[in-house]
């Protein structure tokens, strides 16, 4: 079993934490705390670097291994995230038409919120059908502010 050692980077919008293997990325999730006992890895420190380059405006697309733990249906849906460009967004619905399920629009919506690597799969930019903001479990004010970074809204 590979050991797992944790980054730390310091966003505009929080603290991110960075989880990891040798090999791959299995967590990138916003976090009030530091573990105290966190151990870098050169993986999870090219990670780190990959994503300050996304907020500095200078990367749109990241070059990372990833090992995410979910269902087949799970990994289906975040493929597709991964699909939607840097500065665009796409709806629930939509994620589930492009995948074959058109009627799994919940089922989407769940697996959009069980995504374990933000940003890197992109599920802050899947949006209602309607348009609006729906749906991010580290806050709608970190949707908007990682959707307006992007240029995906301008209100």
């Amino acid at each position: 079993m590979n050991r797992t050692y944790f980054s730390y980077y310091e966003s505009p919008i929080g603290l991110i934490e960075i989880v990891g293997t040798p090999t791959a990325i299995t967590e990138l999730n916003f976090v009030e705390d530091r573990r105290p006992d966190a151990t870098p890895h050169p993986n999870v420190r090219k990670t780190k670097l990959q994503v300050a380059e996304y907020f500095e405006g200078k990367r749109h697309k990241f070059d990372i291994r990833l090992a995410l733990s979910g269902t087949d249906f799970q990994q289906h849906v975040w493929q597709r995230l991964k699909a939607v460009p840097y500065g665009r967004t796409a709806s629930y619905q939509d994620i589930a038409q492009s995948i074959g399920r058109p009627a799994a629009v919940r089922a989407v919506g769940a697996a959009n919120g069980r995504n374990p690597v933000a940003i890197i799969v992109p599920c802050h930019r899947i949006i209602g059908k309607n348009g609006r903001l729906v749906g991010y479990g580290s806050g709608l004010w970190r949707k908007e502010w990682l959707l307006r970074h992007e240029g995906a809204l301008s209100i």
